[in-house]
């Protein structure tokens, strides 16, 4: 079960993140990426594998928007060099999350997240939570590999572009 919630931490955190870049934010470089997520409530990192190419990010990017306009009431960016910092106020439920993050890399080769939020009223008992993303370019996807497809340890093969195409437009589907 942990596992899963992590799993689905870092695959919203993924979304999330691209979804929440401004338009002139670099194109992570097609093929293989390695992620490793780092969180307060995991001292072991979460390590998962994904194919990517344009229009997957694309996809994931256009979802995110979608839903960050329904829940969010800040979303500003700078981006300064390789430096791009983020933030965010938006509502889950009951509880407002504020969060600043601050990405760098070039995005073809690596890149690097540093993330910073609060939760009021705490959100599942947690008042504040820091993850630390990092991200490096292994190469061509695998064999029989799609576009969007992650691979996460012990839980097998996960597309959120292929699940987002099937959801009704009303939870967030196109």
């Amino acid at each position: 079960m942990r596992h899963y919630i992590y799993a689905a931490l870092l695959g919203l955190f993924i979304s999330s993140a691209w979804a929440e870049s401004p338009k002139d934010m670099p194109k992570r470089k097609s093929g293989l990426w390695e992620l490793s997520m780092k969180t307060d409530a995991a001292p072991t990192p979460m390590r998962m594998q994904q194919c990517v190419d344009e229009k997957s990010d694309d996809l994931m990017r256009q979802q995110g928007e979608k839903q960050n306009q329904a829940k969010c009431s800040k979303n500003t960016y700078t981006k300064v060099g390789n430096r791009i910092t983020s933030e965010t106020v938006c509502q889950f439920g009951q509880t407002t999350a504020t969060t600043k993050a601050v990405f760098t890399g070039d995005f073809t080769t690596a890149y690097r997240g540093e993330i910073h939020s609060t939760y009021n009223p705490p959100m599942h008992g947690m008042k504040e939570s820091n993850q630390t993303l990092d991200a490096k370019w292994l190469g061509p996807c695998k064999p029989g590999q799609k576009p969007g497809d992650m691979v996460i340890p012990g839980m097998g093969t996960m597309n959120p572009a292929e699940l987002m195409k099937n959801m009704p437009k009303s939870v967030g589907g196109r």
